[in-house]
């Protein structure tokens, strides 16, 4: 079975080599992380930050562009409300609460201090204005409702939510309160805060509308969200602030441009005002240097691999869901897409079933490999097939 080069239909309007041939096998290659994050830090050497930890995230082709001890554990400060909102979230989309449930406010939660919503002794308040006063003002004692209203106490929330974390891929996350108040065993990752907020803006599409609210008022009280970017005009949408003596003050931000979202982690700097420069200059960096190009939508036919003893000699390839790269802009001249199979494929062949990948590699760019699926069912040929497949290869040897 000898290679067979042909050509695929221009990609960004050039064309691309694929080999049909022997290959050694269909593994991944690339590095995968946490839930879905392929490491790819082109030109990283190029940039650097204050922040003690960051990650910057393409979420498009979910592809980490920078990254700085974004596996050390730190104190995530208020950011720990997104897990917070994912548990709120969940239990909305499951049934258990509407927006328009009430919850009773306690002593504990009244008493609560640093950021407040000033939630009223005894009060019953609605969900909505709760969120609300989480997301949008920051309020500890919001958070307290909530997961005395989802758990019974905070502490059993907590351990919910860090069970929940693990489900979700947080590997490196350990909650002990719902706001993220100090404790030595409450900590994050910027990865995982970033895996976190990823699931949150994907998952919960219809409630991450929150997070780019500008104010709001209770009890009388008008305050605006801490996020400082939402007021920059960078089209940043989300997501929460913290700020601790011990963690120092974090930002995990999102934003999307011509259908292109990032999304950036960074903690412990040294100021408000460093976490807003620093925030925004490190996004138009990712917007700047970087680009996202869709190779093939899911289901659309890649090429035809050939088939033995099938009652077709050819079948459709094709990768299940859109296929995105991420790179800097400057190394996409030098983009190169070869599709690798183990051709002739032995029939019988189900659709979905792995059959090649194709291999992507650019200057500067590390590589990344995605397995390709037959696009229909191919059955065995019929023993009269079979039979002529094999005398024609007798006579003509591979032909493929």
């Amino acid at each position: 079975m000898n290679a067979v080069v042909v050509r695929l239909s221009a990609v960004f309007g050039r064309s691309v080599a694929a080999s049909i041939g022997m290959a050694a096998g269909i593994a991944m290659a690339g590095a995968t992380i946490g839930a879905g994050f392929t490491t790819v830090p082109v030109q990283a050497a190029t940039l650097d930050t204050i922040a003690k930890q960051a990650i910057l995230v393409d979420l498009t082709s979910d592809t980490v562009l920078f990254e700085k001890n974004a596996d050390e554990r730190m104190a995530p400060s208020s950011m720990s409300k997104i897990m917070t909102a994912y548990m709120v979230f969940e239990a909305i989309k499951g049934g258990r609460l509407t927006l328009e449930s009430t919850l009773p406010v306690s002593e504990r939660a009244w008493r609560m201090q640093g950021s407040k919503m000033f939630v009223e002794l005894h009060n019953n308040i609605k969900v909505d204005d709760l969120l609300k006063g989480m997301i949008v003002q920051s309020g500890n004692d919001a958070c307290i409702v909530l997961a005395e209203g989802l758990a019974g106490s905070e502490q059993s929330f907590a351990e919910q939510a860090t069970k929940r974390a693990r489900e979700l891929g947080l590997k490196n996350s350990n909650f002990t309160n719902a706001t993220g108040w100090p404790d030595p065993n409450h900590y994050m990752t910027a990865r995982d805060l970033a895996i976190l907020a990823e699931r949150l803006i994907k998952d919960f599409p219809e409630f991450y509308k929150y997070d780019s609210i500008r104010e709001f008022k209770y009890h009388g009280i008008t305050q605006g969200n801490r996020n400082p970017l939402l007021y920059r005009n960078m089209n940043v949408d989300g997501l929460k602030t913290g700020h601790t003596d011990a963690g120092g003050y974090g930002l995990t931000a999102s934003g999307e441009r011509e259908g292109r979202r990032l999304l950036l982690v960074v903690n412990g700097l040294p100021s408000m005002q460093a976490r807003a420069d620093e925030s925004a200059r490190l996004i138009e960096w990712g917007f700047r240097e970087f680009a996202s190009y869709t190779l093939y939508k899911g289901g659309e036919t890649i090429e035809q691999v050939p088939v033995w003893l099938g009652e077709q000699d050819m079948v459709p390839v094709t990768v299940p869901q859109n296929l995105s790269v991420t790179m800097a802009r400057a190394d996409r001249p030098g983009m190169k897409v070869s599709l690798v199979s183990n051709a002739p494929v032995a029939a019988p062949i189900k659709k979905g079933d792995t059959v090649g990948k194709l291999v992507i590699s650019a200057p500067g760019f590390p590589g990344k490999e995605v397995p390709v699926v037959a696009a229909q069912d191919v059955p065995k040929a019929g023993i009269f097939g079979r039979a002529f497949a094999a005398a024609k290869y007798l006579v003509f040897g591979n032909s493929l």
